[in-house]
């Protein structure tokens, strides 16, 4: 296992992946399980995860986004959904940290009220609050591949109506990132330059 410097500074954005090797069901179940551990508003983990592995499966992914070799070539292709209305479901997700006692009651009955006033009603809201979970989602599970000796790439190359449609997500899931995993081949890129960090960072 590498520190997380070596796992942020080693990981690139894997363009072509080897069709050869697959994942477990175990392995998948793992980097999800690690990549929900990200973080959410109010720990409502609004987010729903897809692996696209069968051969079946990639060929109605690869359809409507583009055809990316990449959805074929690669083991799995994660699609990471943010889910709107995150109050509607967040005394569920709290239930657990409530039972632990990591969280009092009266945080709890605030919570759900703070996160009811903030998104009821507010259909941009939520689809922002969406798009942040489930980008943090994404990110660690590229994380996570990186530290399973895995290669990830990235995609936002896709038709959101037709992903949905073709894999039956309901009106309140957002597809937001689809994520390619599996075994890269040679000749990817390495990591591109950054920018200056005098150019990004303002120390105030």
């Amino acid at each position: 296992m590498k520190n997380i410097n070596e796992l942020i500074e080693s990981r690139v954005s894997t363009n072509s992946f080897d069709p050869e090797r697959g994942l477990s069901d175990t392995q998948i179940e793992e980097l999800i399980r690690l990549a929900t551990l990200a973080p959410s508003s109010f720990n409502a983990q609004n987010w729903k995860v897809i692996a696209v592995r069968s051969h079946e499966a990639k060929l109605r992914l690869k359809k409507v986004a583009y055809d990316q070799p990449k959805i074929a070539e690669a083991a799995v292709t994660f699609i990471i959904c943010g889910t709107l209305a995150p109050h509607k479901g967040l005394s569920d997700a709290l239930l657990a940290s409530l039972e632990k006692g990591i969280i009092e009651r009266s945080v709890f009955d605030t919570w759900i009220t703070m996160a009811n006033g903030m998104y009821e009603g507010n259909e941009v809201f939520q689809r922002d609050e969406a798009i942040r979970s489930a980008s943090l989602c994404a990110m660690t599970l590229m994380l996570a591949a990186q530290g399973q000796g895995l290669a990830s790439g990235p995609m936002i190359g896709f038709d959101s109506a037709g992903v949905a449609l073709e894999f039956q997500l309901t009106p309140s899931e957002v597809p937001v990132m689809l994520v390619a995993v599996g075994y890269a081949r040679a000749g990817n890129w390495p990591q591109k330059p950054r920018k200056p960090l005098k150019q990004v960072l303002t120390l105030v």
